[in-house]
């Protein structure tokens, strides 16, 4: 997946390696980036399913009792 920055271009990036170090650094600059972001999107991913889960479990308080508290405190006991 190629991740597009501002005005769907791409960033450049510039980086000086000895010449001793030839390689297709670019390619390899490129392949690591991806990894980083797909760690960071799946770790995202696990946070966004763990909060989801945190959610969806049942209350322990009884809301309706909490409801009629406050109907009964605004209007009074002929609630309204």
């Amino acid at each position: 997946m190629i991740y597009f920055g501002k005005d769907n271009i791409m960033p450049v990036i510039s980086v000086r390696i000895d010449d001793e170090l030839k390689r297709n650094w670019s390619e390899i600059i490129r392949t690591e980036i991806a990894k980083v972001i797909e760690r960071l999107e799946s770790r995202n991913l696990a946070e966004a399913l763990l909060l989801n889960e945190k959610l969806r479990r049942k209350s322990t308080i009884d809301t309706t009792k909490i409801i009629r508290e406050w109907r009964k405190k605004r209007y009074g006991e002929s609630g309204g």
